[in-house]
Formats: C-alpha cells, structure tokens, sequence
C-alpha cells in the first residue's frame, strides 16, 4: 500500500504531464542532471510535510510540494513563464486534485539562472497541500 503523501505527489506529476513545451518530462524528486535535450522539464517533489491533530483519530497534513521548472535559453525566466502559468492551471483547475486532498494553495516562487553549455535556469513554486489521514496509518 501506498502513502497518502506518495499519491498526492504521483497525482500532481500525473496532472503535469500534459504541461505545454515539457512533452511528458515530469520528475519525480530527481536528482541527476538533466541533459540539454531533456529540458524543458518538471520535477515535483516533497519539501515539508507536517501533522496536527484534527479530531479523534484524524491528522490533517500541511505538505509542502515544490514544481521545478527547469529550461536552457537566452532569458530563462521568459521560456519557463508559459510552463508556470500552465503548471499553475492545472493544479488550480480542482483545488482537490481529484478528491486526493482537503485544499491545494500556491505560495513562493523563486528564480535561479545558472551558467551551463547553455544559459540555464530554475522557477521553483511551492503550493502548500492539505490533507487528511487517520492517526494509525499514512495511507
């Protein structure tokens, strides 16, 4: 059985797999390089994930989900800005994402361009995800 943490996060990277310019290049929490015909790319992973107690028997989970948009060209904010904005759609279009979560919210955004064979760069958005699961088990 899977967690409820690992179904939110393979249903995120599943609803981002559409995304325009990317052609199916969403990650999941990967760490190697991407090579310069691999991008643009997605990678979708955890940052935080922590638990109240929300009634008897129940936890409600505030996770923390970073979207890495990660491009090469001239002025790499400006090739990611259609990727984040259709990013941005899809995850907003059912604030549920399908029933799997409470509420999905976006919060920061940050810019990293870095020196490679090509001009590179990284949008980074977190969306901060609500959900809930009993106090005995994560699925």
């Amino acid at each position: 059985m899977v967690s409820r943490r690992e179904q939110i996060l393979a249903r995120i990277a599943l609803l981002l797999t559409p995304t325009i310019n990317v052609s199916g290049r969403v990650y999941r929490s990967r760490v190697e390089p991407l090579a310069r015909n691999e991008s643009p790319a997605i990678v979708v992973e955890p940052s935080a994930d922590n638990a109240e107690q929300d009634t008897l028997g129940t936890l409600q989970w505030t996770m923390i989900v970073r979207v890495s948009v990660i491009v090469r060209g001239a002025v790499p904010d400006q090739i990611a800005d259609p990727i984040i904005m259709d990013v941005h759609e899809r995850l907003l279009v059912d604030t549920t994402l399908g029933g799997y979560v409470t509420d999905i919210v976006p919060g920061a955004t940050s810019w990293e361009s870095l020196e490679a064979d090509q001009p590179a760069g990284v949008v980074s958005v977190e969306y901060t995800v609500t959900y809930r699961t009993t106090l005995n088990a994560l699925s």
